[in-house]
């Protein structure tokens, strides 16, 4: 018994630690108001500290594109893969008379998918004062002063990433680099994208979006069924329609690149009904 509660004990430690690992470090989002839009939200960073789960550390809030801002101190503690944070004071700020900063306080999960800080909050000086929090991984050295440590030029990408259901930027980087392409087949004479293939195609729409400097390039190809001047219109049809697919979902054209081979390139025999299934196919790779 006193071995299994040993184990019990060293299995709860590690779970700790990979929970303090995940929350720990600087984060930057927004702050969405129950009732309003994401675009509408408070800017936020922050950077976590855990000791034996008990959270330190700093937020700073800022309101988009203007000079306005407030520094908080945190208190909390994490449990598991929950996070409990408060905001105890209001260390430095910047405001009109109008404005308040309001305390807030609430709890953080881990989407271990999509990679981010996701929770509801709650004020505690501001009654009315409720919504979630936002936050991705990020590096930068949280500022405390009345200068920001960045501009909010990101802010607007981020929205747009948000609403699309893209990943957060450190998981785009592992989606990418782990994406597995795959030929997308066609039936005899057609240049018709199977349902089937929409789920692989909407992947890796995702997977471009999530990376500016990214394009990808799409080529075609069919069996040798009809003469070679034929099938290479065919391959030129089925490249075209992959093309219009992404365009539709909201890929810009500009980002595309588009080729053909015909029936040059074969993928497999065509001496088989199989193999020239296999050869009625468009191809992809990123560049």
């Amino acid at each position: 018994m006193k071995f299994i509660a040993l184990i019990a004990f060293f299995l709860t430690s590690l779970m700790s630690l990979a929970a303090d690992r995940t929350f720990i470090g600087t984060w930057q989002g927004v702050f969405v108001e129950s009732g309003h839009s994401i675009e509408s939200g408070t800017i936020v960073y922050v950077d976590f500290k855990l000791n034996d789960g008990v959270l330190t550390g700093n937020m700073r809030e800022e309101k988009f594109e203007t000079d306005y801002f407030a520094v908080t101190v945190l208190t909390g503690n994490q449990k598991s893969n929950v996070l409990k944070y408060k905001q105890v004071a209001v260390s430095k700020n910047k405001k009109t008379s109008k404005m308040k900063w309001c305390r807030r306080a609430g709890e953080l999960r881990y989407d271990s998918v999509k990679g981010y800080l996701i929770g509801a909050f709650k004020s505690s000086d501001c009654k009315r004062l409720s919504g979630k929090l936002i936050l991705y991984k990020s590096e930068f050295e949280l500022s405390k002063s009345y200068e920001s440590h960045a501009s909010h030029i990101w802010f607007p990408q981020f929205v747009k990433d948000f609403k699309e259901g893209l990943s957060a930027p450190a998981i785009r980087e592992i989606e990418r680099d782990n994406f597995e392409f795959e030929p997308i087949f066609f039936d005899f004479d057609k240049f018709d994208i199977r349902e089937e293939h929409n789920e692989f195609l909407d992947a890796m729409i995702k997977i471009v979006k999530g990376h500016s400097d990214l394009r990808v390039k799409v080529t075609g190809h069919t069996d040798t069924e009809g003469s070679d001047g034929y099938n290479y219109v065919l391959s030129r049809e089925r490249s075209e329609a992959i093309i219009q697919y992404f365009v539709d979902h909201g890929l810009n054209k500009e980002r595309l690149e588009f080729d053909f081979k015909g029936e040059s390139n074969p993928a497999a025999t065509n001496e088989t009904a199989d193999g020239r299934q296999r050869n009625r196919r468009v191809d992809f790779e990123f560049i």
